[in-house]
């Protein structure tokens, strides 16, 4: 969902390491589920990022359904902790939890090196800005202050993470430790960074800039028509607007504030790793008996795994692991 969340794509490809909007974006989806509906069926794409890992998604295409089934059925095997020929939701849950601890250690890793090649104790946010930002030096201070100009964009971009650092600070020495270094890159796995999830969401969605999202901003965000076209919702939009008037807007003034936000996507006590384990199950259980054996997964491989027709499967190029 979110998919017009953040600044363009294209911006985020100049800086080397900052979290970009693609990556930003991730943080609505890794807490709210609406991503896993859409298109009138589940998103199974949301399923392939929750069962490989983030970093898992780049060369299922290239493989057969056979050798798709195949790596399948290893990592199957090392779901199956106890060896007892069945995957059960605790052991599913365990390792969407692990696929989502190896792509957040992985990440923070390559960035810490590269920001901080000599593995300093911390990462000064003036060395972070230089390394990132520090090519705004040389441009036009007007340029930076003209909106909807490229020189706007990145100035804020600038303040974005500027904010970001801030909050990331536990001891507010303006230099980040591993620990506040990883907070920052990925604050949707950081409980102390909710309320900065929730600003950057916010404000993302308001196109207005009132400071509250009504529900044309809500579902604009979640849907758009292609120019010139005018075509029926489809049914998963309609149901997203009752969500918005029967859940969403919970003081039923029509918009939904910075509280409202916070319940849509970082609702509290939701386990996320859980709840996308029983939709698998759900899915792929194909005789209810409530835990899934190898065959039923691999009968299911599209829902796991992907397909040609996706990008997702970068756990299959894992040559050390097949």
């Amino acid at each position: 969902m979110l998919r017009t969340l953040f600044v363009s794509l294209a911006v985020s490809a100049v800086f080397a390491g900052v979290p970009s909007p693609e990556e930003t974006k991730r943080l609505v989806d890794h807490f709210s589920d609406a991503e896993h509906f859409k298109n009138e069926h589940h998103n199974k794409q949301f399923d392939h990022d929750a069962f490989l890992g983030e970093d898992q998604a780049k060369t299922f295409d290239q493989l057969s359904p056979e050798e798709s089934k195949r790596r399948l059925g290893i990592i199957v095997d090392k779901i199956d902790s106890d060896k007892d020929g069945f995957v059960t939701l605790v052991e599913l849950k365990d390792w969407i939890r692990y696929t989502q601890k190896r792509y957040i250690d992985e990440d923070v890793e390559r960035h810490w090196r590269q920001h901080n090649p000599q593995n300093e104790d911390s990462i000064p946010w003036e060395t972070y800005r230089k390394n990132v930002y520090g090519f705004m030096d040389e441009m036009d201070p007007k340029e930076l202050k003209t909106p909807n100009s490229e020189g706007f964009t990145y100035s804020s971009l600038l303040k974005r993470d500027r904010r970001r650092w801030h909050y990331a600070d536990a001891d507010k020495d303006d230099a980040l430790n591993r620990t506040e270094f990883a907070a920052f890159l990925h604050p949707e796995e950081n409980t102390g960074m909710r309320d900065i999830v929730v600003l950057e969401t916010l404000e993302d969605v308001d196109k207005d800039n009132d400071g509250k999202v009504s529900i044309d901003e809500y579902i604009g965000d979640l849907y758009k028509t292609e120019d010139g076209e005018d075509e029926e919702e489809p049914d998963w939009v309609k149901q997203e607007r009752e969500q918005f008037t029967g859940y969403r807007d919970t003081n039923k003034d029509g918009y939904m504030d910075a509280d409202e936000v916070k319940e849509w996507i970082a609702p509290p006590e939701f386990d996320h790793a859980e709840a996308e384990a029983r939709h698998l199950v759900f899915e792929a259980d194909a005789d209810a008996d409530e835990r899934l054996t190898k065959q039923e997964i691999v009968d299911k491989y599209d829902l796991f795994v992907g397909s040609q027709a996706t990008d997702f499967g970068e756990a299959f190029a894992r040559h050390d692991e097949f």
